[in-house]
Protein backbone atom coordinates (compact mmCIF):
# COMPACT_ATOMS: atom_id res chain seq x y z
CA UNK A 1 0.00 0.00 0.00
CA UNK A 2 2.96 2.41 0.78
CA UNK A 3 4.67 1.86 -2.35
CA UNK A 4 1.02 2.47 -4.38
CA UNK A 5 1.13 6.08 -2.21
CA UNK A 6 4.72 7.04 -3.09
CA UNK A 7 4.28 5.68 -6.60
CA UNK A 8 1.04 7.96 -6.87
CA UNK A 9 3.05 10.73 -5.35
CA UNK A 10 5.73 10.61 -7.88
CA UNK A 11 3.66 10.69 -10.55
CA UNK A 12 1.65 13.59 -9.63
CA UNK A 13 5.20 15.15 -8.97
CA UNK A 14 6.48 14.54 -12.60
CA UNK A 15 2.93 15.51 -14.07
CA UNK A 16 3.51 19.03 -12.35
CA UNK A 17 7.08 19.45 -13.39
CA UNK A 18 5.63 18.97 -17.23
CA UNK A 19 3.02 21.76 -17.00
CA UNK A 20 0.64 19.19 -17.86
CA UNK A 21 -1.77 20.44 -15.45
CA UNK A 22 -0.69 23.69 -15.15
CA UNK A 23 -2.70 26.85 -16.89
CA UNK A 24 -1.07 29.24 -18.78
CA UNK A 25 0.38 32.34 -17.32
CA UNK A 26 2.15 35.00 -18.84
CA UNK A 27 6.14 34.92 -19.13
CA UNK A 28 8.46 36.57 -17.14
CA UNK A 29 10.49 37.67 -20.20
CA UNK A 30 8.04 39.55 -21.58
CA UNK A 31 8.81 42.97 -21.03
CA UNK A 32 6.47 46.07 -21.57
CA UNK A 33 8.80 48.81 -19.86
CA UNK A 34 10.49 51.82 -21.75
CA UNK A 35 7.99 51.21 -24.90
CA UNK A 36 6.79 54.73 -24.75
CA UNK A 37 9.17 57.12 -26.08
CA UNK A 38 9.18 60.93 -25.29
CA UNK A 39 8.28 63.18 -28.05
CA UNK A 40 10.72 65.84 -27.04
CA UNK A 41 14.02 63.88 -25.78
CA UNK A 42 15.31 61.45 -28.52
CA UNK A 43 17.04 58.96 -25.61
CA UNK A 44 14.52 59.42 -22.96
CA UNK A 45 11.84 57.27 -21.98
CA UNK A 46 8.03 58.68 -21.65
CA UNK A 47 7.22 58.70 -17.93
CA UNK A 48 4.27 56.76 -17.61
CA UNK A 49 0.68 58.46 -16.71
CA UNK A 50 -2.36 57.12 -14.78
CA UNK A 51 -4.55 57.22 -16.85
CA UNK A 52 -5.22 56.19 -20.32
CA UNK A 53 -6.83 57.73 -23.21
CA UNK A 54 -7.84 54.11 -24.54
CA UNK A 55 -10.31 54.15 -21.89
CA UNK A 56 -12.41 56.76 -23.17
CA UNK A 57 -15.45 55.41 -24.72
CA UNK A 58 -15.57 56.73 -28.58
CA UNK A 59 -18.04 59.06 -28.24
CA UNK A 60 -16.13 61.04 -26.16
CA UNK A 61 -13.26 61.23 -28.21
CA UNK A 62 -15.41 62.23 -31.56
CA UNK A 63 -17.48 64.42 -30.15
CA UNK A 64 -19.41 65.50 -33.94
CA UNK A 65 -22.91 64.39 -34.20
CA UNK A 66 -22.74 63.63 -37.82
CA UNK A 67 -19.05 61.48 -37.45
CA UNK A 68 -21.15 60.07 -34.71
CA UNK A 69 -24.49 58.53 -36.63
CA UNK A 70 -21.73 56.96 -38.94
CA UNK A 71 -19.86 55.33 -36.83
CA UNK A 72 -23.06 54.17 -34.84
CA UNK A 73 -24.49 53.10 -39.11
CA UNK A 74 -20.65 51.17 -39.82
CA UNK A 75 -20.79 49.25 -36.26
CA UNK A 76 -24.27 47.67 -37.21
CA UNK A 77 -23.40 47.12 -40.84
CA UNK A 78 -19.63 46.81 -41.72
CA UNK A 79 -18.76 43.54 -43.17
CA UNK A 80 -15.89 42.93 -41.28
CA UNK A 81 -17.46 43.29 -38.21
CA UNK A 82 -20.20 40.75 -38.66
CA UNK A 83 -17.97 38.09 -39.90
CA UNK A 84 -16.06 38.73 -36.23
CA UNK A 85 -19.30 38.44 -34.59
CA UNK A 86 -19.82 35.18 -36.44
CA UNK A 87 -16.58 33.57 -35.58
CA UNK A 88 -17.21 34.88 -32.05
CA UNK A 89 -20.37 32.27 -32.70
CA UNK A 90 -18.37 29.91 -33.84
CA UNK A 91 -15.45 29.60 -31.42
CA UNK A 92 -18.13 30.01 -28.37
CA UNK A 93 -19.44 26.33 -30.42
CA UNK A 94 -16.30 24.92 -30.22
CA UNK A 95 -15.71 25.58 -26.64
CA UNK A 96 -18.98 23.88 -25.62
CA UNK A 97 -17.89 21.30 -27.87
CA UNK A 98 -14.83 20.76 -25.51
CA UNK A 99 -16.57 20.96 -22.45
CA UNK A 100 -18.75 18.56 -23.34
CA UNK A 101 -15.99 16.01 -24.34
CA UNK A 102 -15.59 14.84 -20.73
CA UNK A 103 -19.11 13.55 -21.13
CA UNK A 104 -19.34 10.05 -22.21
CA UNK A 105 -20.73 9.62 -25.59
CA UNK A 106 -24.18 7.58 -26.27
CA UNK A 107 -25.10 6.36 -29.59
CA UNK A 108 -28.00 3.91 -30.73
CA UNK A 109 -26.47 1.05 -32.86
CA UNK A 110 -28.61 -1.15 -34.35
CA UNK A 111 -28.56 -4.11 -36.47
CA UNK A 112 -30.05 -6.47 -38.18
CA UNK A 113 -28.86 -9.87 -40.37
CA UNK A 114 -31.28 -12.46 -42.48
CA UNK A 115 -29.44 -15.99 -42.96
CA UNK A 116 -30.55 -18.59 -45.13
CA UNK A 117 -28.66 -21.85 -45.37
CA UNK A 118 -29.36 -24.43 -48.55
CA UNK A 119 -32.31 -23.20 -49.09
CA UNK A 120 -33.98 -23.64 -45.48
CA UNK A 121 -35.89 -20.98 -43.94
CA UNK A 122 -34.13 -17.73 -43.71
CA UNK A 123 -33.19 -17.11 -39.70
CA UNK A 124 -33.37 -13.58 -39.24
CA UNK A 125 -31.13 -11.56 -36.38
CA UNK A 126 -31.16 -8.67 -35.13
CA UNK A 127 -29.06 -6.32 -31.88
CA UNK A 128 -30.79 -3.02 -30.62
CA UNK A 129 -27.69 -2.00 -28.46
CA UNK A 130 -27.08 1.52 -27.44
CA UNK A 131 -23.26 1.84 -26.99
CA UNK A 132 -21.61 4.76 -24.68
CA UNK A 133 -18.02 5.32 -24.49
CA UNK A 134 -16.04 7.69 -21.71
CA UNK A 135 -12.41 8.44 -21.96
CA UNK A 136 -11.11 9.26 -18.74
CA UNK A 137 -8.94 12.32 -18.44
CA UNK A 138 -6.04 11.02 -16.20
CA UNK A 139 -3.59 12.99 -18.07
CA UNK A 140 -4.80 16.40 -18.67
CA UNK A 141 -5.57 15.97 -22.59
CA UNK A 142 -9.14 16.85 -22.55
CA UNK A 143 -8.45 19.59 -20.11
CA UNK A 144 -5.76 21.39 -21.97
CA UNK A 145 -7.97 20.63 -25.53
CA UNK A 146 -10.66 22.53 -23.29
CA UNK A 147 -8.11 25.49 -22.39
CA UNK A 148 -6.90 25.74 -25.61
CA UNK A 149 -10.15 26.02 -27.10
CA UNK A 150 -11.11 28.69 -24.51
CA UNK A 151 -8.41 30.92 -25.48
CA UNK A 152 -9.16 30.16 -29.09
CA UNK A 153 -12.34 31.82 -28.17
CA UNK A 154 -11.11 34.56 -25.96
CA UNK A 155 -8.41 35.60 -29.16
CA UNK A 156 -11.89 35.77 -31.44
CA UNK A 157 -13.90 38.21 -28.82
CA UNK A 158 -10.27 40.10 -28.99
CA UNK A 159 -10.39 40.07 -32.91
CA UNK A 160 -13.76 41.49 -32.38
CA UNK A 161 -12.92 44.11 -30.47
CA UNK A 162 -9.82 44.76 -33.11
CA UNK A 163 -12.19 44.89 -35.90
CA UNK A 164 -14.65 47.30 -34.16
CA UNK A 165 -11.50 49.38 -32.70
CA UNK A 166 -10.58 49.72 -36.66
CA UNK A 167 -13.95 50.62 -38.11
CA UNK A 168 -14.37 53.27 -35.51
CA UNK A 169 -11.09 54.79 -36.02
CA UNK A 170 -11.11 54.37 -39.89
CA UNK A 171 -14.74 55.92 -40.42
CA UNK A 172 -13.30 58.81 -37.95
CA UNK A 173 -10.13 59.04 -40.39
CA UNK A 174 -12.46 59.16 -43.69
CA UNK A 175 -14.32 61.31 -42.39
CA UNK A 176 -11.98 63.91 -41.30
CA UNK A 177 -10.08 63.45 -44.74
CA UNK A 178 -13.24 64.80 -45.94
CA UNK A 179 -13.77 67.74 -44.13
CA UNK A 180 -9.86 68.63 -44.94
CA UNK A 181 -10.53 68.42 -48.87
CA UNK A 182 -14.01 70.52 -48.53
CA UNK A 183 -11.85 73.47 -46.76
CA UNK A 184 -8.97 72.68 -49.42
CA UNK A 185 -11.80 72.88 -52.49
CA UNK A 186 -13.12 75.67 -50.52
CA UNK A 187 -9.86 77.62 -50.54
CA UNK A 188 -8.65 76.85 -54.01
CA UNK A 189 -12.37 77.67 -55.11
CA UNK A 190 -11.92 81.27 -54.22
CA UNK A 191 -8.56 81.24 -55.40
CA UNK A 192 -9.49 80.42 -58.60
CA UNK A 193 -12.27 83.32 -59.03
CA UNK A 194 -9.47 85.71 -57.43
CA UNK A 195 -7.06 84.21 -60.40
CA UNK A 196 -10.09 84.93 -62.87
CA UNK A 197 -10.49 88.86 -61.84
CA UNK A 198 -6.61 88.76 -62.29
CA UNK A 199 -7.00 87.72 -65.80
CA UNK A 200 -9.60 90.14 -66.73
CA UNK A 201 -7.97 93.48 -65.09
CA UNK A 202 -4.47 92.00 -66.25
CA UNK A 203 -6.11 92.09 -70.12
CA UNK A 204 -7.75 95.76 -69.30
CA UNK A 205 -4.23 97.34 -68.42
CA UNK A 206 -2.62 94.91 -71.38
CA UNK A 207 -5.58 97.49 -73.67
CA UNK A 208 -4.51 100.36 -71.54
CA UNK A 209 -0.72 99.46 -72.62
CA UNK A 210 0.53 98.83 -69.27
CA UNK A 211 1.28 95.21 -69.57
CA UNK A 212 2.44 92.94 -72.27
CA UNK A 213 0.92 89.83 -73.73
CA UNK A 214 3.41 87.88 -71.58
CA UNK A 215 1.81 89.12 -68.13
CA UNK A 216 -1.95 88.16 -69.61
CA UNK A 217 -0.60 84.66 -71.08
CA UNK A 218 1.76 84.08 -67.51
CA UNK A 219 -1.58 85.25 -65.63
CA UNK A 220 -4.09 82.95 -67.87
CA UNK A 221 -1.76 79.81 -67.27
CA UNK A 222 -1.64 80.60 -63.48
CA UNK A 223 -5.77 80.57 -63.60
CA UNK A 224 -5.72 77.05 -65.83
CA UNK A 225 -3.06 75.52 -62.88
CA UNK A 226 -5.72 76.62 -60.47
CA UNK A 227 -8.85 74.92 -62.00
CA UNK A 228 -6.91 71.86 -62.56
CA UNK A 229 -6.30 71.52 -58.99
CA UNK A 230 -9.83 72.30 -57.90
CA UNK A 231 -10.76 69.18 -60.20
CA UNK A 232 -8.25 66.97 -58.94
CA UNK A 233 -9.38 67.64 -55.24
CA UNK A 234 -12.81 67.51 -56.07
CA UNK A 235 -12.10 63.64 -57.69
CA UNK A 236 -10.55 62.63 -54.34
CA UNK A 237 -13.49 63.79 -52.41
CA UNK A 238 -15.61 61.80 -54.39
CA UNK A 239 -13.33 59.19 -54.34
CA UNK A 240 -13.04 59.63 -50.56
CA UNK A 241 -16.79 59.83 -49.76
CA UNK A 242 -16.74 56.49 -51.97
CA UNK A 243 -15.04 54.73 -49.82
CA UNK A 244 -16.27 55.94 -46.61
CA UNK A 245 -19.67 54.36 -48.19
CA UNK A 246 -17.89 51.17 -48.74
CA UNK A 247 -17.10 50.97 -45.41
CA UNK A 248 -20.40 51.64 -44.38
CA UNK A 249 -21.47 48.70 -46.77
CA UNK A 250 -24.07 50.78 -49.15
CA UNK A 251 -23.27 51.82 -52.25
CA UNK A 252 -21.08 54.58 -53.25
CA UNK A 253 -22.78 57.80 -52.33
CA UNK A 254 -22.59 61.56 -51.04
CA UNK A 255 -21.79 61.75 -47.46
CA UNK A 256 -23.68 63.85 -45.40
CA UNK A 257 -20.87 66.06 -43.02
CA UNK A 258 -19.92 68.99 -41.01
CA UNK A 259 -16.83 71.27 -41.23
CA UNK A 260 -13.49 70.89 -40.62
CA UNK A 261 -13.15 74.43 -38.37
CA UNK A 262 -16.09 72.91 -35.99
CA UNK A 263 -14.36 69.96 -34.79
CA UNK A 264 -13.36 69.64 -31.34
CA UNK A 265 -10.84 67.42 -30.39
CA UNK A 266 -8.96 65.77 -26.76
CA UNK A 267 -6.39 68.23 -26.22
CA UNK A 268 -4.64 66.03 -23.26
CA UNK A 269 -3.36 63.09 -24.75
CA UNK A 270 -2.57 60.46 -22.12
CA UNK A 271 -1.03 57.30 -22.72
CA UNK A 272 -1.60 55.33 -19.31
CA UNK A 273 1.26 52.99 -18.03
CA UNK A 274 3.03 50.38 -20.41
CA UNK A 275 1.04 47.02 -18.53
CA UNK A 276 -2.41 48.99 -19.54
CA UNK A 277 -1.32 48.49 -22.94
CA UNK A 278 -1.15 44.85 -22.68
CA UNK A 279 -5.15 44.97 -21.23
CA UNK A 280 -6.00 47.09 -23.71
CA UNK A 281 -4.99 46.50 -27.17
CA UNK A 282 -6.61 43.60 -29.04
CA UNK A 283 -4.00 43.07 -30.96
CA UNK A 284 -1.60 42.60 -28.21
CA UNK A 285 -4.37 40.17 -26.08
CA UNK A 286 -4.85 38.10 -29.40
CA UNK A 287 -0.87 37.46 -29.72
CA UNK A 288 -1.13 36.64 -26.26
CA UNK A 289 -3.49 34.05 -26.71
CA UNK A 290 -1.94 32.87 -29.34
CA UNK A 291 1.11 31.98 -26.74
CA UNK A 292 -1.88 30.40 -24.87
CA UNK A 293 -3.20 28.12 -27.26
CA UNK A 294 1.05 26.93 -27.91
CA UNK A 295 1.39 26.57 -24.51
CA UNK A 296 -1.27 24.05 -24.06
CA UNK A 297 -0.69 22.79 -27.62
CA UNK A 298 2.70 21.54 -26.07
CA UNK A 299 0.81 20.22 -22.85
CA UNK A 300 -0.75 17.86 -24.76
CA UNK A 301 1.91 17.04 -27.29
CA UNK A 302 3.73 16.08 -23.60
CA UNK A 303 0.36 14.04 -21.87
CA UNK A 304 0.37 12.09 -25.38
CA UNK A 305 3.45 9.97 -24.12
CA UNK A 306 1.47 8.86 -21.09
CA UNK A 307 -1.72 5.91 -21.05
CA UNK A 308 -5.24 6.74 -22.36
CA UNK A 309 -8.07 4.78 -20.61
CA UNK A 310 -11.23 4.19 -22.28
CA UNK A 311 -14.30 2.57 -20.61
CA UNK A 312 -16.99 1.75 -22.52
CA UNK A 313 -20.46 -0.55 -22.76
CA UNK A 314 -23.34 -2.10 -24.21
CA UNK A 315 -27.13 -2.60 -23.81
CA UNK A 316 -29.59 -3.58 -25.37
CA UNK A 317 -31.54 -6.75 -27.23
CA UNK A 318 -30.87 -9.22 -29.25
CA UNK A 319 -32.04 -12.50 -30.50
CA UNK A 320 -28.62 -13.67 -31.50
CA UNK A 321 -26.42 -15.51 -29.23
CA UNK A 322 -23.79 -16.82 -31.99
CA UNK A 323 -24.86 -20.08 -32.22
CA UNK A 324 -28.65 -19.88 -33.03
CA UNK A 325 -31.55 -17.72 -32.80
CA UNK A 326 -34.08 -17.21 -30.49
CA UNK A 327 -37.33 -15.58 -30.07
CA UNK A 328 -38.26 -13.38 -27.99
CA UNK A 329 -34.59 -11.77 -27.85
CA UNK A 330 -32.60 -11.17 -25.08
CA UNK A 331 -31.05 -8.62 -22.87
CA UNK A 332 -27.34 -7.85 -23.55
CA UNK A 333 -24.86 -6.38 -21.39
CA UNK A 334 -21.57 -5.75 -21.72
CA UNK A 335 -18.60 -3.59 -20.04
CA UNK A 336 -15.16 -2.84 -21.42
CA UNK A 337 -12.32 -0.83 -20.22
CA UNK A 338 -8.88 -0.30 -22.09
CA UNK A 339 -5.70 1.18 -21.37
CA UNK A 340 -3.30 1.90 -24.33
CA UNK A 341 0.83 3.05 -23.14
CA UNK A 342 1.97 4.19 -25.77
CA UNK A 343 5.58 2.90 -26.81
CA UNK A 344 6.76 3.04 -30.09
CA UNK A 345 5.16 5.49 -32.65
CA UNK A 346 8.05 5.94 -35.55
CA UNK A 347 9.14 9.54 -33.42
CA UNK A 348 6.05 10.66 -34.13
CA UNK A 349 5.19 12.01 -30.32
CA UNK A 350 8.83 13.35 -30.07
CA UNK A 351 8.51 15.04 -33.64
CA UNK A 352 5.05 16.76 -32.14
CA UNK A 353 6.63 17.86 -29.19
CA UNK A 354 9.19 19.57 -30.85
CA UNK A 355 6.99 21.02 -33.03
CA UNK A 356 5.05 22.47 -30.18
CA UNK A 357 7.76 23.59 -28.15
CA UNK A 358 8.78 25.48 -31.23
CA UNK A 359 5.48 27.18 -32.12
CA UNK A 360 4.99 27.90 -28.59
CA UNK A 361 8.62 30.06 -28.60
CA UNK A 362 7.40 31.80 -31.98
CA UNK A 363 4.58 32.95 -30.04
CA UNK A 364 6.12 34.59 -27.74
CA UNK A 365 8.41 36.43 -29.51
CA UNK A 366 5.61 37.28 -31.92
CA UNK A 367 4.09 38.96 -28.68
CA UNK A 368 6.89 40.07 -27.47
CA UNK A 369 7.13 42.08 -30.63
CA UNK A 370 3.72 43.20 -31.01
CA UNK A 371 4.28 44.76 -27.66
CA UNK A 372 7.21 46.79 -29.47
CA UNK A 373 4.79 47.74 -32.15
CA UNK A 374 2.55 48.99 -30.06
CA UNK A 375 4.38 51.48 -27.97
CA UNK A 376 6.09 51.96 -31.30
CA UNK A 377 2.58 53.01 -32.32
CA UNK A 378 1.85 54.86 -29.52
CA UNK A 379 5.09 57.07 -29.50
CA UNK A 380 4.67 57.82 -33.37
CA UNK A 381 0.93 58.95 -32.52
CA UNK A 382 2.78 61.45 -29.86
CA UNK A 383 5.35 62.95 -32.16
CA UNK A 384 3.10 63.75 -35.01
CA UNK A 385 0.60 65.24 -32.38
CA UNK A 386 3.21 68.06 -31.67
CA UNK A 387 4.81 67.91 -34.82
CA UNK A 388 1.58 69.18 -35.93
CA UNK A 389 0.42 71.37 -33.17
CA UNK A 390 3.57 72.88 -33.48
CA UNK A 391 3.30 73.14 -37.32
CA UNK A 392 -0.03 74.83 -36.91
CA UNK A 393 1.32 77.91 -34.84
CA UNK A 394 4.20 78.42 -37.77
CA UNK A 395 1.38 77.45 -40.44
CA UNK A 396 -1.08 80.42 -39.12
CA UNK A 397 1.86 82.90 -38.95
CA UNK A 398 2.98 82.10 -42.74
CA UNK A 399 -0.60 82.42 -44.15
CA UNK A 400 -1.13 86.01 -42.09
CA UNK A 401 2.41 87.53 -43.57
CA UNK A 402 1.63 86.17 -46.78
CA UNK A 403 -1.95 87.80 -46.79
CA UNK A 404 -0.11 91.04 -45.93
CA UNK A 405 2.37 90.33 -48.89
CA UNK A 406 -0.30 89.73 -51.49
CA UNK A 407 -2.29 93.31 -50.16
CA UNK A 408 1.38 94.98 -50.36
CA UNK A 409 2.55 93.50 -54.13
CA UNK A 410 -1.38 94.27 -55.52
CA UNK A 411 -0.85 97.82 -54.22
CA UNK A 412 2.68 97.75 -55.60
CA UNK A 413 1.94 96.72 -59.18
CA UNK A 414 -0.91 99.39 -59.51
CA UNK A 415 1.53 102.55 -58.64
CA UNK A 416 3.69 100.48 -61.25
CA UNK A 417 6.65 99.79 -58.41
CA UNK A 418 6.33 95.79 -58.76
CA UNK A 419 5.71 93.66 -61.52
CA UNK A 420 2.81 91.18 -62.88
CA UNK A 421 5.29 88.03 -61.57
CA UNK A 422 5.72 89.36 -57.97
CA UNK A 423 1.66 89.61 -57.82
CA UNK A 424 1.43 86.14 -58.93
CA UNK A 425 4.24 84.47 -56.51
CA UNK A 426 2.73 86.17 -54.21
CA UNK A 427 -0.81 84.55 -54.40
CA UNK A 428 0.59 81.43 -55.24
CA UNK A 429 2.69 81.42 -52.16
CA UNK A 430 -0.65 81.95 -50.22
CA UNK A 431 -2.58 79.25 -51.60
CA UNK A 432 0.49 76.71 -50.89
CA UNK A 433 0.04 77.76 -47.29
CA UNK A 434 -3.82 78.25 -46.36
CA UNK A 435 -4.00 74.71 -47.88
CA UNK A 436 -1.05 73.44 -45.73
CA UNK A 437 -2.28 74.46 -42.89
CA UNK A 438 -5.48 72.84 -43.69
CA UNK A 439 -3.49 69.62 -44.16
CA UNK A 440 -1.47 70.24 -41.12
CA UNK A 441 -4.81 70.48 -38.96
CA UNK A 442 -5.87 67.37 -40.49
CA UNK A 443 -2.56 65.86 -38.81
CA UNK A 444 -3.03 66.65 -35.51
CA UNK A 445 -6.28 65.40 -35.77
CA UNK A 446 -5.14 62.13 -37.60
CA UNK A 447 -2.57 61.66 -34.68
CA UNK A 448 -5.94 61.98 -32.24
CA UNK A 449 -7.44 59.11 -33.75
CA UNK A 450 -3.71 57.41 -34.24
CA UNK A 451 -2.86 57.49 -30.96
CA UNK A 452 -6.64 56.38 -29.55
CA UNK A 453 -6.37 53.34 -31.77
CA UNK A 454 -2.68 52.56 -30.34
CA UNK A 455 -4.15 52.49 -26.76
CA UNK A 456 -6.63 49.90 -27.74
CA UNK A 457 -9.52 52.41 -28.02
CA UNK A 458 -13.36 52.04 -28.91
CA UNK A 459 -13.59 48.95 -27.36
CA UNK A 460 -16.93 47.35 -25.92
Amino acid sequence: MKKQIIGTMCLAALMSSCHIYKSYDRPETIDAQGIYRDSISAVDTLAADTASMGNLPWQEVFRDATLQALIEEGLASNVDMQAAILRVKEAKVMLTSARLSYLPSLNLAPQGTITSMDGHRAAQAYQLPAVASWEIDLFGKLLNSKRGQQAAYLKSKYARQAVRSQIICGIANIYYTLLMLDRQVEITTETAAIYKENVRAMEAMKVAGYVNEAGVAQMRAASHQVEASLLDLKRQVRETENSLSVLLAKAPQSIQRGKLEDQVMPEELTVGVPLQLLENRPDVKMAEMTLAGAYYSTNQARAAFYPSLRIGGTAGWTNGSGVAVSNPGIVMLQALASLTQPIFNNGKLVANLKVAKAEEEIARMNFQQKILEAGKEVSDALCLYETADKKLVEDKGRVEQLQKAVTYTKALFQSAESTYLEVLTAQQSLLSAELGEVADNFQRMQAVINLYSALGGGRE
